[in-house]
């Protein structure tokens, strides 16, 4: 090779060493400082429990502090909003669950785009919603239910929590899915469905079941079935819906939660995170601390929660419309 062109190589080289070297010096190393978890739920609540499990784990992979901060509002706006308007830097992160893909498609307008201005990091958390009836009721399996209820159109009652939570629209999506005429009946809570349930008010309500299993355990509710994929470890003799075939052979609801920075985050540092939360969840005493809750730790990554919220959001907005719920 002729000497002047060696010596412009060795010169390109050098000088693209040096600005990689000038631009590793200009971004500051992750983490510099404590990081904050934005939960949209207050404090106490699974969402909460859970996001503190693994903050702990995490500031202790990360070396830096770990803060919670609950900012509950409707849709989880106040939470939302306060996350995507954060520096991009990786040490604002937000809470987001399946109620996160409800509110998307719910809300006619919202403050931010879940898909457009977050970047997913990793799944925490899934766990199972029931439909559950008084131990005294007349039915005894989800077969019963569903027999009663075509043979008396409009006279079956499912209570659920607010109007737009994931358990509404799971009995929404339950009944279209079933083929039945049913009336669904949305109480301020699950508190006040488990009473109007005992009490005979409505025929049957829609939950999640953690907050069901102390009354199943004590024999004042009866669980027909779980509507996720498989039965649930806590109720290993209750049936998953699907389990009653025909056109519910496929049904699958289950709620879960995860964590995502805002959007233009670098993507070495989402990747960080994503790895660092993984290995949290998958620790055994934090899969304990979810079980507790009733709750199944399993990790993800930024992609598969991408596709899993991306997904929601287009089943819910199906379900929306087909309900005739008005969008908020």
């Amino acid at each position: 090779m002729p000497t002047k062109r060696r010596f412009l190589l060795n010169l390109a080289s050098l000088a693209a060493a040096g600005g990689a070297a000038r631009l590793a010096q200009a971004q500051p190393a992750f983490p510099s400082r404590p990081l904050r978890i934005v939960v949209p739920n207050a404090a106490g609540g699974g969402a909460d429990l859970t996001a503190r499990a693994v903050g702990q784990k995490l500031a202790g992979a990360l070396g830096q502090p770990v803060v919670i901060e609950n900012k509950p509002s409707a849709g989880g706006v106040v939470a939302g909003e306060q996350v995507a308007r954060a520096e991009a830097d990786g040490h604002t992160l937000l809470l987001i669950s399946s109620g996160t893909a409800v509110s998307a498609a719910l809300f006619a307008r919202q403050p931010f785009d879940a898909l457009a201005d977050f970047a997913p990091v990793s799944m925490l958390a899934h766990f199972d919603l029931a439909i559950a009836v008084s131990a005294t009721s007349r039915f005894k399996t989800l077969a019963e239910l569903l027999a009663w209820a075509r043979a008396n159109p409009g006279k079956l009652n499912i209570g659920t929590p607010q109007i737009g939570t994931t358990q509404h629209l799971a009995a929404e999506l339950f009944k279209l899915r079933a083929g039945i005429d049913a009336q669904t009946v949305p109480f301020n809570g699950t508190p006040p469905v488990i009473t109007a349930v005992r009490g005979g008010e409505i025929d049957a309500m829609v939950d999640i079941l953690g907050p069901l299993m102390s009354n199943i355990q004590g024999n004042a509710l009866r669980a027909l079935a779980v509507m996720g994929p498989a039965r649930a470890p806590e109720l290993p003799q209750v049936p998953t819906v699907r389990e009653s075939g025909g056109s519910l052979k496929d049904f699958d609801v289950s709620s879960w939660n995860g964590l995502a920075v805002p959007a233009k985050t670098p993507p070495a540092i989402v990747e960080r995170l994503s790895r660092e939360v993984q290995q949290a969840v998958a620790l055994p005493e934090v899969r304990q601390q979810l079980q507790a809750l009733n709750l199944t730790a399993q990790g993800s990554s930024p992609q598969q929660l991408r596709e899993r919220l991306a997904g929601d959001i287009r089943r819910w907005s199906e379900v929306i419309a087909a309900a005739k719920i008005p969008r908020l």
